[in-house]
């Protein structure tokens, strides 16, 4: 699927403010080389979106209870 052309008054997707080409960020999702989504973000939501990102990322560290139920269909 082409990309459309981002002009210098789109909107950040996440906020809607006005955002330059030289401070837009561009975050594009890609499952087997098609994109799923994209999203023009403004420096401040992209800072959150790799906040949120990492935190969401980060291997779950809580200790593995023995005795939980394990159900296998």
């Amino acid at each position: 699927m082409p990309e459309a052309p981002v002009s210098d008054d789109d909107p950040c997707d996440a906020c809607g403010s006005a955002t330059t080409d030289a401070l837009s960020r561009t975050v594009r999702l890609t499952v087997d080389r098609s994109q799923i989504d994209a999203q023009r973000l403004c420096p401040e939501c992209f800072a959150d979106w790799i906040d949120r990102y990492q935190a969401e990322m980060q291997p779950d560290r809580s200790p593995v209870d023995p005795d939980s139920e394990i159900i296998v269909d």
